[in-house]
């Protein structure tokens, strides 16, 4: 059961999801706590599972991935077996960074990155498609990146 958030709390959440590399020290003195307290704090909220982990945020660009694609799958069929046959396949993708289970016209939304558009039509073309009960797959080309955040809005 979690604790519900207080305003400091809050304060340290915004933090640390704008900078994880900031110190419990660097942290306290932001929010006006000592250093313990501050520590504590963190520390339950990691137990709680509020601070899932931290990592490192790379440039896609810098690092040769031209293309981001959105990708609604819809598939054949609807069974249990399919779905997680489907997802489990999706996890083991590293070009698959985000999906998600949709309502609406497609069962599934993808967000795949490639280095170039020829790397991507490999990725479908190989991968995807080639699933059992893929019934479509419609991509929609990112042109450009207006804003690409991982920080939810804790106000």
């Amino acid at each position: 059961m979690q604790s519900p958030l207080s305003p400091i709390d809050r304060k340290i959440l915004r933090l640390l999801q704008h900078d994880a590399d900031l110190s419990a020290a660097e942290v306290a003195e932001k929010v006006e706590l000592s250093q313990s307290p501050c520590w504590r704090r963190i520390h339950r909220m990691q137990e709680e599972g509020l601070i899932e982990r931290k990592v490192a945020l790379l440039n896609p660009k810098l690092l040769g991935f031209s293309i981001t694609v959105f990708v609604n799958i819809k598939l054949s069929a609807h069974g249990r077996n399919n779905l997680t046959e489907f997802e489990e396949a999706i996890v083991g993708y590293p070009e698959v960074q985000e999906c998600y289970t949709m309502a609406g016209g497609s069962d599934y939304l993808l967000k795949v990155v490639a280095k170039d558009i020829a790397g991507y039509e490999r990725f479908l073309r190989d991968q995807l498609l080639q699933r059992p009960h893929v019934l479509e797959a419609h991509s929609n080309i990112a042109m450009s990146e207006v804003k690409r955040t991982t920080e939810l809005p804790l106000d």
